[in-house]
């Protein structure tokens, strides 16, 4: 009992450790901007070609995009007065992210069965 309350502790930190990168991938309209990032150039995409895909303002994409950064997924470079937006992902995000999946499917699996407990 007392190694199973140290996982959930630490999953607890996991969890809040990756919380940027949770909140970016939980908005639907962030999951399709990425999808579309994921289909455009590598050199980058400006925001008004991602408001244009996604019938969003360019302040809503913009704000969808500090979001994006914020998390570690997506960085910018400026070229001229145009800003471009690229997936760069930082190992240490991803990684953090695939080491909490793979702790709470541990912690699940230790988790007796309360099936017959039901209601």
């Amino acid at each position: 009992m007392k190694d199973t309350l140290e996982d959930i502790d630490r999953l607890e930190a996991e969890f809040k450790s990756c919380q940027n990168v949770l909140t970016a991938f939980g908005d639907e309209m962030r999951q399709h901007i990425l999808c579309i990032m994921l289909k455009s150039e590598c050199s980058g995409i400006r925001v008004l070609d991602i408001a244009q895909k996604t019938n969003l303002s360019r302040p809503a994409v913009s704000h969808h995009m500090q979001i994006l950064k914020h998390s570690g997924l997506v960085k910018s470079r400026k070229e001229g007065t145009c800003i471009y937006y690229y997936l760069d992902p930082d190992d240490n995000t991803l990684g953090s992210l695939i080491t909490l999946f793979l702790d709470v499917k541990k912690i699940m699996e230790n988790v007796p069965d309360r099936s017959g407990e039901l209601i």
